[in-house]
């Protein structure tokens, strides 16, 4: 198999290392677990994405997951188009975030309101606080394996022990930070039962991601949702789920609705922007009265709404919100996963692809079941060998094996058959 030609992104490299921390302004990005200079982009359309040196790739990063219609689509595209050309930002409100607003609310039977930001990242940071100040508690419950954006407290790791306060993950996190986050494993119920049984009265909230797809796809059983939701009710504490990946992917209303269970908070991200910078947070009456300028917990952002990502959103969550939407996109996503699954089963390779709704992630530990990240094998080098084959055949993951893969609306039953070949190539390449 030829090498694709890299050389117009290794010299962008060379150049943007100059500007950048490590060259990139986000740290995947730097390729740093694989081999080589990261690839520039050049634009995309569909499932396909070319780069700067003329390669074209079939793309199942869609930016981490909020393209679910794919690459330029036409609606999102109309939409950002005539936003635009009634001005960029105005700082104040503007039609669009009503009619967003409408849109998911009207179809979501877990939150009363909402309020938009401009990432992910910010609107746990805002729901955490709105959290504190809803119950006057200061610590946080956070799992190990599940990751909710860069803000301080949340940027920590377990300590010693199955009940332990967190430590710091990150340089420039004040120990006082962590002290405040209690972190457990995942799927662990007798972990969790003796966590609140020792600060219940101290837990203003805890945060999960319930389909976690940060650190693998690391799927939960419903029983351990199921407990957690009613631990925290029994102590008084809000169940937060951080819905930034599996809100509106794997169903409209996410993993609340898939599971059937109802959080006291929902964080969303991307993905309701039609891929533009968005983020939300949303609750129940009494608990978003808490936010400014109703309640004393202050938030602000002079971009929330953007009127451009206002209507990129209506567009993607209008599309989204019609009949049929996601069983066809399990549909498709289960067909390939299966392909490539079946012939790993035939070659008896140590691989597999798991799976739910469209997101999938490459596992190279067989039929293990992984619910917890100290579950996963460390080793990555297998994964990056088979990136670098599967960019050589003309596909295009994100460049990290804890990294989930993405199916967008785009990625036609052709397109993923020719993917799916390009896969089994690729294993036998690596693991033949």
């Amino acid at each position: 198999m030829t090498k694709i030609n890299r050389s117009k992104s290794e010299s962008l490299f060379i150049t943007a290392k100059t500007y950048f921390p490590g060259g990139v302004n986000s740290p995947v990005r730097a390729f740093k677990s694989v081999e080589g200079a990261p690839i520039f982009m050049k634009k995309g359309d569909g499932c396909e994405i070319w780069d700067e040196d003329g390669n074209k790739f079939i793309d199942f990063c869609c930016s981490w997951g909020p393209l679910i219609l794919g690459h330029n689509n036409k609606g999102v595209y109309d939409g950002i188009v005539a936003a635009l050309k009634n001005g960029a930002s105005f700082g104040a409100p503007t039609v669009l975030e009503n009619e967003l607003g409408e849109l998911i609310l009207s179809k979501n039977p877990f939150i009363d309101k909402i309020r938009f930001v401009s990432s992910g990242t910010e609107a746990v940071m805002s729901a955490l606080r709105m959290a504190r100040g809803f119950t006057g508690r200061t610590k946080v419950l956070k799992f190990e394996g599940c990751y909710h954006g860069h803000t301080d407290s949340m940027l920590v790791k377990a300590g010693s022990g199955l009940v332990t306060f967190g430590e710091s993950s990150s340089a420039g996190v004040p120990e006082e930070y962590a002290n405040e986050t209690l972190v457990l494993p995942l799927n662990d119920i007798d972990a969790l039962k003796k966590c609140f049984a020792d600060f219940g009265k101290d837990i203003a909230c805890a945060i999960i991601e319930p389909i976690p797809a940060n650190n693998g796809l690391l799927l939960q059983d419903k029983s351990f949702l199921t407990a957690l939701r009613e631990i925290c009710t029994e102590y008084g504490a809000l169940l937060f789920f951080d819905e930034v990946i599996s809100g509106f992917r794997v169903g409209f209303n996410g993993a609340a609705e898939l599971y059937g269970i109802t959080p006291d908070i929902i964080t969303y991200g991307k993905i309701i922007g039609g891929g533009l910078p968005v983020g939300a947070y949303g609750a129940r009456n009494e608990i978003m009265a808490m936010i400014s300028p109703d309640g004393p917990v202050y938030q602000a952002g002079t971009l929330s709404g953007n009127p451009v990502a206002m209507a990129a959103g209506i567009a993607q969550l209008t599309e989204c919100a019609k009949d049929g939407f996601y069983e066809d996109q399990e549909r498709r996503t289960k067909t390939f996963v299966n392909t490539i699954n079946a012939h790993a089963k035939t070659k008896g390779y140590n691989f597999e692809l798991i799976t739910i709704g469209s997101i999938f992630w490459l596992s190279f530990d067989g039929k293990k079941t992984i619910r917890r990240a100290d579950e996963i094998d460390g080793d990555m080098s297998k994964f990056a060998a088979l990136f670098s084959e599967l960019l050589d055949r003309g596909v295009y993951i994100g460049p990290s094996g804890y990294e989930v893969g993405f199916i967008s609306q785009a990625h036609t039953e052709e397109y993923l058959k020719v993917a799916a070949q390009a896969f089994c190539e690729s294993l036998d390449a690596v693991m033949g």
